[in-house]
């Protein structure tokens, strides 16, 4: 089973990407990579998980919008469960900007077969796609009073905040179930080396978040609801947050 990581530019901005695959119950990285155009990001999917191949999706994306104007009933209780951890997310409305785009890539998703999955059982095979939300994911997955800020402020601060991503990654995935392994057969980390610039640090972090992303499409296919919360479903929108320690109440 593959697990596909896609932190989506909703306008027009590059995407993350990341690939795991599940082998004896370890979790292992095939590609973490960055693209431009969401062709490229299509024909990527299409790479890396052939036709009738089973493999979850977790894309950072609003894919499903059924309301014309306000809040999703998703972005509400992200809000309500996660504001005080500042991983609040962005509320998304048929009239916003990025809507058009970020609909498509769920619609080109479905007709390549990846049906969403705010339910499911778990460990079974199939193709699915689910909308997530790294923010409150590493909140619950590294046991955070507050998100790490590496997406605004200074460059050093937010340097300092990827560090601390990069780290947690490192530390804490492959001591979860399932087991992320980062290492390569020469017994370094496979993940890249924080950099100093503002447009490498950017490209590292589009990369490290689409990583948490497939990281949480496996959490949800291993365990299910047990060890997750679905923030609304199939018809108000969702968003799947991994709990492995049961740090929120069941919605």
């Amino acid at each position: 089973m593959k697990f596909l990581g896609i932190d989506f530019g909703w306008r027009s901005q590059p995407s993350g990407l990341c690939c795991l695959t599940l082998q004896n119950k370890i979790l292992h990285l095939l590609d973490l990579t960055r693209l431009d155009e969401v062709e490229a990001v299509l024909s990527w999917v299409d790479a890396q998980v052939s036709a009738q191949e089973p493999a979850l999706i977790a894309v950072d994306a609003p894919t499903l919008i059924p309301n014309d104007s306000g809040m999703r009933l998703p972005d509400r209780l992200a809000h309500k469960y996660f504001g005080r951890y500042h991983a609040g997310c962005y509320p998304a409305n048929l009239g916003s900007p990025f809507a058009t785009r970020t609909l498509e890539l769920g619609l080109s998703l479905e007709a390549r077969g990846f049906c969403h999955a705010p339910t499911l059982i778990a460990q079974q095979p199939g193709r699915y796609q689910i909308e997530v939300f790294p923010h409150p994911a590493m909140v619950h997955l590294f046991k955070l009073e507050r998100i790490l800020k590496y997406k605004k402020g200074e460059l050093a601060e937010r340097r300092v905040e990827l560090l601390k991503l990069r780290q947690y990654i490192l530390d804490i995935l492959p001591t979860l179930e399932p087991a992320l392994n980062l290492s390569t057969l020469q017994g370094n980390n496979s993940l890249p080396k924080v950099p100093q610039t503002g447009r490498d640090l950017k490209e590292l972090e589009d990369k490290l978040d689409s990583l948490i992303c497939a990281y949480v499409a496996a959490h949800w296919w291993y365990w299910g609801i047990e060890r997750n919360l679905v923030l609304g479903d199939r018809t108000t929108g969702y968003i799947v947050v991994p709990d492995p320690f049961n740090r929120t109440r069941p919605i």
